[in-house]
């Protein structure tokens, strides 16, 4: 991968299967780029966007959920993730251009703690057993894998506090090792 970017600041990918954390991380991510490289990251929680700015065209009435436009999404995203600076939380990856990311970081969960989150959530029965079942056959992760150049992937248990913490520090020593916000 090539530590020098055209953008001043990078773009980072957090994605996973519902429930792992990514909003979570995003946000401390955020706040510990934030403290130690003195920048505020742009945090986007994608699933957010898709349903405040209506990037679909249909609505899934059995999860109660947008199925989101990846053209829409794309053109709403172009112009922010030109700037760079950005920590993208969602759980589909394979719609976005390669050259706008410049670190991928795909935290995975046990299926067991994964079914306590989404329980916690008030998911339906029917929504947990699809949301278990990707992560079991690994389709987040194939989507990034199978989309991304394998340097940029960083893949992260994400199951319990300590690992928040490791896998915040390891992200760290990433950004530093690639050179992100040296002028």
């Amino acid at each position: 991968m090539d530590s020098k970017l055209e953008r001043k600041y990078p773009n980072i990918l957090i994605s996973g299967t519902p429930g792992v954390g990514k909003t979570s991380f995003t946000t401390l991510l955020q706040s510990r780029i934030t403290d130690e490289k003195n920048y505020q990251m742009k945090n986007i929680n994608l699933g957010n966007i898709v349903t405040e700015n209506k990037l679909y065209k249909e609505w899934n009435d059995e999860f109660n959920v947008p199925v989101f436009d990846d053209d829409m999404i794309c053109d709403y995203l172009e112009p922010i993730i030109e700037e760079g600076g950005c920590l993208l939380d969602f759980h589909s990856a394979g719609f976005i251009p390669e050259d706008w990311i410049d670190l991928i970081v795909l935290l995975r969960c046990n299926n067991t703690e994964l079914y306590d989150r989404l329980k916690a959530r008030g998911y339906n029965d029917k929504k947990i057993t699809e949301n278990i079942e990707c992560e079991i056959m690994e389709v987040t992760a194939d989507d990034v894998k199978e989309n991304f150049n394998s340097e940029k992937i960083m893949e992260l248990k994400s199951e319990v506090i300590d690992d928040m913490e490791k896998n915040l520090d390891i992200v760290m020593d990433k950004i530093n090792e690639l050179h992100f916000f040296e002028n």
